[in-house]
């Protein structure tokens, strides 16, 4: 396969698309929609958003030191661009979305009601890399929605219908293609 070269770029895609919510001291919740998010580490459990230090969000994740990343569902798509495309400097996110904000387990900001997956961090460090600053986090807590968990327990991605993002689209996620190690198993 014949390939072209590019002046360098971000072509990671497709990446998931989340909802973090935040909260600043005075106790006003934010929402800001964020592709540029990952696991970093399993133990300890450990994630990273990236975030411009223009946005309202990024003051508030510097001042109160927490977040909540909340997995988003091909319902929620409309909801997810409205997040990231007005600042909560000037709206109530939650008010005009309609989304639920509830009380956290461990962190003072919100999780997001609608959320099949919504996971509470504590900054670790904040490294400046240029266009954005990442924030390293720690997981602290995990909430799962029951509605999305199987027969034995388990949560069922599938029945989520999460969505990703890719060069400026949001996307359902497709058919189950493998499990881990499936092509190694033997039948």
């Amino acid at each position: 396969m014949q390939k072209q070269s590019w002046k360098p770029g971000n072509m990671l895609y497709p990446l998931p698309v989340v909802l973090v919510s935040c909260q600043g001291k005075d106790g006003k919740p934010n929402l800001i929609t964020i592709a540029w998010t990952g696991t970093i580490c399993s133990d300890p459990p450990m994630v990273s958003i990236s975030v411009r230090k223009e946005r309202h969000s990024y003051d508030l994740i510097r001042e109160s030191g927490e977040f909540v990343i909340n997995l988003t569902t091909e319902d929620m798509a409309w909801v997810t661009d409205y997040c990231g495309v007005r600042s909560g400097r000037k709206v109530d996110k939650f008010a005009e979305t309609g989304l639920t904000p509830v009380p956290s387990t461990v962190v003072r900001a919100p999780m997001v009601g609608e959320s099949p997956v919504s996971i509470e961090c504590r900054v670790k460090e904040v490294l400046p890399l240029g266009s954005h600053d990442m924030f390293v986090a720690e997981v602290v807590a995990v909430n799962a929605a029951e509605a999305y968990m199987d027969a034995d327990g388990r949560f069922d991605l599938s029945r989520a219908n999460p969505i990703v993002y890719s060069h400026g689209t949001y996307f359902g996620l497709g058919k189950e293609l493998g499990t881990f190690g499936y092509s190694v198993k033997k039948s």
